[in-house]
């Protein structure tokens, strides 16, 4: 290879070297600080602006740092927790925030990974601060919301303090759950308040049900009584009117009622079946069986 050549190929090399060092490309879902010697001089792609493309800067003595330009979902470490009444609970929680001020962040934090464990640290402080004032039903159900809204502000007043230029959008509990040791325990006494409540809703229904079958057994007694007391009234209308029209049909035709009151003395004699009568054959009893229904030969 000749001289020349080889000029030309260092010179190639470190033009292609230069403009490695010189151009970049900023993608739209992110933001880019230029950093010359260790200070930050500018911001590409900031919020609020759209300078997503390529871009220069001055070779070998500024460099760039990337941010994510996006939301950006942060899983926090598990904390134990003690709620107002001393209860122990172990709490899992997410947090979503957006870098607004770049430099800001840049200047406290440096990089995402040194931001994300800070802002881990102050999820934590936040949650242990707000979270020690309320029992354990406030956390899980109660007052849930209103408790992640004020973690979500302290959180925002802190890093806005620190100057960490980060806008908090939500913080959540994903999970609050009894500690291994405390779980069993808890879970005994639960079962124990549900056997005595279930113990206390059977007394109860018990207690209805004999109500109940009191109400019914005197509703039975009062409607047997009072058909009863019908009945009588009935069968009592009933035996006047037969009383009167035998009243009557015996003094239209004595000889009729003599004949009816011997066939109701035939009925009650042999009415059983076991009833043995020893009778002389020309007894007036029998006249009706010789002489028929007029008793007369």
């Amino acid at each position: 290879m000749s001289l020349r050549s080889l000029v030309i190929l260092l010179l190639g090399g470190a033009l292609l070297i230069t403009l490695w060092q010189t151009l970049f490309i900023v993608d739209q879902r992110e933001q880019v600080i230029v950093v010359a010697l260790g200070n930050p001089v500018g911001v590409i792609n900031a919020p609020g602006t759209n300078e997503a493309g390529l871009h220069a800067k001055i070779p070998f003595t500024q460099q760039i740092v990337r941010l994510d330009r996006r939301n950006i979902s942060l899983n926090a470490e598990q904390e134990e927790i003690i709620g107002a009444k001393q209860e122990r609970l172990v709490v899992d929680a997410f947090i979503r925030y957006q870098i607004v001020k770049p430099l800001e962040f840049y200047t406290a934090l440096h990089d995402e990974a040194s931001g994300e464990n800070r802002i881990e640290r102050l999820v934590s402080s936040s949650l242990r601060q707000v979270l020690g004032t309320a029992t354990q039903d406030e956390i899980v159900s109660g007052r849930r919301a209103q408790l992640m809204y004020q973690a979500r502000q302290d959180v925002q007043a802190r890093a806005t303090a620190s100057r960490m230029g980060i806008k908090v959008i939500d913080l959540r509990i994903r999970r609050a759950d009894l500690p291994n040791q405390n779980r069993e325990s808890v879970y005994k006494r639960m079962a124990s308040s549900r056997k005595q409540e279930a113990t206390r809703v059977r007394a109860v229904g018990e207690q209805q049900k004999r109500e109940i079958m009191a109400g019914a057994d005197k509703e039975v007694a009062v409607t047997v009584a009072t058909a009863r007391e019908q009945a009588g009234q009935i069968i009592g209308q009933g035996d006047a009117q037969r009383a009167r029209l035998f009243a009557g049909a015996f003094g239209k035709d004595p000889s009729f009622a003599a004949f009816f009151r011997s066939m109701q003395a035939y009925q009650a004699s042999f009415q059983d079946g076991n009833t043995t009568l020893v009778l002389s054959p020309d007894s007036a009893f029998f006249k009706y069986f010789e002489r028929g229904p007029t008793g007369r030969k």
